[in-house]
């Protein structure tokens, strides 16, 4: 396990559970996992954030996929279950949101230099697992607020820096896009009002990503300035 500085008794909890706990200086999401996958003993890997669960049927699977010896793939990803507010979404834009977990470390990892909605690859062909892994984000409505909007931050100036640019149009058609893409295009309406403010919260994600990524543009700081 990598920690970067929990001030609770995650470390302590960790180490009586018989887990390797390493302290690292947090620099990012995708340089923060990489790190613990180089730090790894065997060559195979599942990568978890913490607050993430493995449910009892992929777990299953992926001791099934062990016994035969991970054969005939680099990689599996499986479908990421997520609750929101006393209910699992299982429909819109929150799922099955198919993420690559588990590895074999020496054909693949979370490369590449984007920090934010990192994601890991590797050579070779990559199988699908039954079984969900249990998605935990957001222990408030707050916490999602500030989260999306950091996250926002963070996207909007990792596009910038990378030559992409913002429009009026993209402005007014893209948060509307995501929000009836999950909404009403892949059914997240059938989670009722979870699925409703949900879908409203990740299209304001894009609304506010757009608009930070145009402010850049015209020369505008992100950050609140120095009192």
């Amino acid at each position: 396990m990598v920690d970067s500085g929990s001030t609770d008794d995650t470390c302590a909890i960790a180490e009586r559970a018989g887990a390797r706990v390493l302290v690292r200086p947090f620099d990012g999401y995708r340089s923060q996992k990489q790190f613990a996958v180089g730090q790894a003993s065997h060559d195979w890997v599942l990568c978890l954030d913490a607050d993430e669960r493995v449910s009892p049927e992929l777990r299953a699977q992926i001791e099934a996929a062990r016994q035969h010896g991970f054969t005939g793939t680099g990689g599996y990803r499986f479908p990421r279950l997520s609750e929101y507010f006393g209910k699992f979404l299982r429909r819109g834009n929150a799922y099955p949101d198919h993420v690559l977990r588990l590895f074999d470390r020496r054909r693949g990892g979370w490369r590449g230099d984007r920090e934010i909605h990192e994601a890991a690859s590797v050579d070779g062909k990559v199988q699908t697992l039954a079984g969900d892994l249990i998605h935990f984000p957001y222990r408030s409505f707050d916490q999602q607020l500030r989260k999306t909007q950091r996250y926002a931050q963070m996207m909007a100036q990792y596009e910038y820096a990378r030559g992409k640019r913002a429009s009026l149009g993209k402005l007014i058609v893209s948060p509307a896009w995501r929000f009836w893409r999950g909404y009403v295009f892949r059914l997240g309406f059938l989670d009722g009002w979870h699925g409703l403010v949900y879908a409203y919260v990740r299209a304001n994600y894009v609304r506010q990503k757009t608009i930070m990524l145009w402010l850049l543009q015209q020369g505008r700081s992100l950050d609140s300035p120095e009192r």
